[in-house]
């Protein structure tokens, strides 16, 4: 006999019923429990011009994208964008939760066909004013044609205390290339649930990086399905995370077809009592003969209160491939330390050069010499503001 789970004051307004522990997918991010209160979903919410404004010039990017397209509170922003928008397509059977309640609470999206080669970033930017907690669902579709190139950049940056509920799927014809940035840069009381769901065609080059610094909750789902042969992807990230944060990302890399290649880099930043999780999967399917597949993920604890949690797995189905995954954590080197204070250098500085070059190495995945410089800068203001706080 099984009794039913009393529903959340979280569930109740959502209406919806939260993954929680009892699912292996979702064992380190319970939400049940960690959903704290009630976030209402399509809120209509007015925002102030000089808000919205002040938001968008926080954002990295605003020198770097040649096209933008805004949504404020989950609904397009004519003014502040250069794209005309159009409505998402409507999703096949969906059994993922955060899919689930992207599609029950969507209100709105971007609808991307990119064609030819495109020389500067189209920015998408999801805003989410001050305002009362409430859920916010946007449902992004983005078809890159054969032969085509671009790089897209997806900012999430807000205020105040929110779910943000971001669902993208991006589809890559045979030939064509896309470099794909996203920065969570959300408020520290926000909640951040996102799903990329990606295939791939034939003969494809595909770049992704997710910087995680902003929301106090974050989870991240990717699912990458190779249908084409001499595909290559490579998916790397950066967690800069303090204080009670926590970010989990779980990524699915599906090789379904011959000779093709990915790769997976995490490097994850941790001080007080913030937590990260990465969970990463590939699968070899029967045919898939002459793949290589490898994951790594590395955690930098800057303080013994500070936690990290790897879970990497490998399906293979078949026999000539060459897969493998490796996951680290620590803190940082005292013999390194040592050494570069012996040479005059400040403590304080000497950590910050160790934590610049650790989570470098993820940085130095993305290809466009603007984008990497703006995070990067971004990160050593992070550390710069954090290492004061401290």
């Amino acid at each position: 006999m099984s009794i039913a789970l009393a529903r959340t004051a979280a569930e109740e307004a959502l209406d919806f019923s939260l993954p929680h522990r009892r699912m292996e997918e979702w064992r380190w991010t319970d939400l049940r429990q960690m959903i704290d209160k009630p976030y209402p979903p399509r809120q209509m919410v007015t925002a102030e011009q000089g808000e919205v404004e002040r938001l968008l010039k926080s954002s990295p990017f605003a020198a770097i994208a040649g096209a933008r397209m805004v949504f404020v509170n989950g609904h397009y922003d004519s003014k502040h964008s250069k794209l005309v928008n159009s409505a998402v397509e409507p999703q096949a059977e969906i059994t993922e939760p955060v899919q689930q309640m992207n599609a029950a609470f969507a209100t709105d999206g971007a609808r991307l066909v990119l064609s030819g080669s495109i020389d500067t970033p189209v920015e998408l930017v999801f805003i989410a004013t001050d305002a009362a907690p409430r859920t916010i669902a946007t449902h992004n579709v983005i078809e890159v044609a054969g032969g085509a190139s671009a790089t897209i950049i997806e900012t999430h940056i807000g205020k105040g205390s929110y779910l943000a509920n971001s669902v993208t799927e991006i589809r890559i014809g045979e030939g064509a290339r896309l470099d794909r940035v996203k920065a969570d840069l959300e408020s520290h009381d926000a909640t951040h649930l996102a799903h990329a769901h990606v295939t791939l065609s034939a003969n494809v080059t595909y770049r992704e990086f997710t910087l995680s610094t902003g929301a106090k909750l974050n989870r991240q789902n990717g699912t990458y399905a190779f249908k084409g042969e001499h595909t290559d992807a490579k998916i790397s990230g950066a967690y800069l995370l303090a204080g009670k944060q926590h970010a989990d990302s779980r990524l699915v890399v599906d090789h379904q077809v011959p000779n093709c290649a990915s790769r997976e880099l995490f490097k994850c930043v941790m001080d007080d009592h913030a937590r990260s999780i990465f969970q990463g999967k590939v699968i070899v399917r029967p045919h898939a003969q002459k793949t290589d597949g490898k994951q790594s993920s590395h955690a930098l604890l800057l303080s013994e209160t500070a936690e990290f949690d790897a879970k990497p797995e490998l399906e293979i189905f078949a026999d000539d491939v060459a897969c493998g995954h490796g996951a680290t954590a620590g803190d940082l080197n005292e013999d390194h330390l040592f050494y570069l204070e012996s040479r005059g250098i400040t403590p304080a500085e000497a950590k910050a050069l160790l934590i610049a070059a650790f989570v470098g190495e993820a940085f130095e995945t993305i290809d466009h010499d603007g984008i990497r410089e703006a995070l990067t800068d971004y990160a050593a203001r992070w550390l710069t503001e954090h290492r004061r706080k401290g």
